[in-house]
């Protein structure tokens, strides 16, 4: 990239997805980054290349909307442009509410509120897969008023059954013992009792019962995109997730991909994006069902991933292309970037460390591909960043390993998927 006019950088959020995008910006500027936030997480901590600045409530209404109006006036003398970039969903769902108001001050490469609200839904996305002819799971709808009839949820497909809450940010304020981000059901009496723990603890949205498509982690994919301004997709890089946290509040989060090519899978995606005019960051996570030899699509995040950065370390550096489209204004004639496609240049990206990686991911061709990467000296991580380290950050960073490893010990034989 040539020399670029300047801008400022402003990240909301404080975990693995904000220091992945941080660690991209510094990549691209050599600069560090203002970081806001409700509270600071491990990743962000004794680092060089942000600046956290910590709110509180944030990360809801009106505290997020009073906070911001009070940086519009903070930022109103920095010189050029300020781009905003939302790092987790209650974030990218706060800025594409307030977008119109923000765009005043920011730059904000998100999508209106009326198709977040269509896309960040799960109920509402499988209806928008619909009218596109995108295949997901078969799928049903359980609303609490059902729950609250009394009448036990019976599903019209065998066990094990996938249960997930159709509403991912209301979810985040649920707690309770045994809370995951995702369940696997095994039988109608646990169906039962999950149910009913997800609407006794306050959660009121809709949840989403789904056939289980088998397979281990291996059989997941995920692709992230970029969205132009012109609703044009730049980028798109497909990542094979090898391996997932298997810790219950955690679970879906990938912790190792190896970087893939899949022309006609990019066509699909690329397709749709543009006939939604979306506008952007998209993250799709997505499983292969073997029974009938098509990707099942789970979600869209109108976000960036926490595992994103594969992206990053594969050369399509994640920061660059809002610049590109919004402070240089040299994207709009770029022809798409589909990623991956020369095999050579692969770097596998660890959310984890090597020897858990080894022990725990399913053996198959795809982690003979990723072990062969890795005994090249060809993969990464996020948090360790040759330019961002001291002994405070390197002790940090090896405690977090150690606990990844700790964590697989205790829960990867009851919470991986081998179904």
């Amino acid at each position: 990239m040539t020399e670029l006019p300047a801008f400022t950088p402003i990240l909301l959020g404080s975990d693995m997805n904000v220091y992945g995008m941080a660690r991209s910006f510094h990549e691209l500027t050599g600069k560090p980054v203002a970081i806001y936030a409700r509270e600071q997480l491990a990743p962000t901590r004794f680092s060089k290349i942000v600046d956290v600045h910590l709110i509180e409530h944030f990360d809801a209404d009106p505290f997020f909307i009073d906070a911001m109006r009070k940086l519009v006036d903070q930022y109103a003398a920095v010189p050029g442009p300020k781009l905003l970039i939302a790092c987790g969903d209650t974030y990218a769902e706060l800025v594409s509410k307030h977008k119109d108001e923000l765009s005043k001050t920011f730059i904000c490469p998100y999508v209106d509120y009326d198709l977040l609200r269509q896309l960040n839904n799960k109920e509402n996305f499988y209806i928008v897969c619909d009218q596109y002819h995108l295949p997901y799971p078969d799928t049903m709808i359980v609303t609490q008023a059902m729950y609250d009839s009394k009448v036990p949820v019976t599903a019209p497909f065998a066990f094990p059954l996938a249960l997930k809450p159709a509403n991912s940010v209301e979810w985040l304020n649920i707690h309770f013992e045994g809370r995951k981000k995702a369940f696997t059901i095994h039988s109608q009496v646990e169906l039962n009792t999950i149910i009913g723990k997800m609407y006794d603890n306050g959660y009121t949205s809709d949840l989403i019962l789904q056939d289980f498509i088998p397979g281990d982690d291996s059989n997941d994919r995920v692709v992230n995109a970029y969205v132009d301004q012109y609703h044009h997709v730049k980028m798109m890089c497909l990542g094979h997730p090898l391996l997932q946290d298997p810790t219950p509040y955690a679970i879906g989060n990938y912790v190792a991909i190896l970087p893939e090519f899949d022309q006609a899978l990019y066509d699909q995606l690329k397709t749709f994006l543009e006939a939604i005019q979306f506008t952007g960051f998209a993250n799709f996570d997505l499983k292969y069902d073997r029974r009938d030899k098509t990707f099942k699509l789970f979600e869209i995040n109108i976000r960036q991933g926490r595992s994103s950065f594969y992206v990053t370390l594969n050369g399509y550096n994640l920061a660059a292309w809002p610049v590109q489209d919004y402070i240089a204004g040299t994207l709009a004639d770029q022809p798409t970037v589909f990623a991956n496609e020369d095999a050579a240049k692969r770097q596998l990206w660890l959310g984890v460390g090597k020897s858990v990686f080894k022990k725990y991911a399913a053996e198959n061709p795809a982690k003979d591909e990723a072990l062969a990467l890795l005994a090249k000296g060809q993969s990464g991580t996020t948090v360790f960043y040759k330019h961002d380290m001291s002994p405070k950050r390197w002790l940090l960073l090896r405690y977090m390993w150690h606990n990844y490893a700790v964590r697989y010990k205790q829960y990867f034989a009851e919470n991986s998927a081998k179904a």
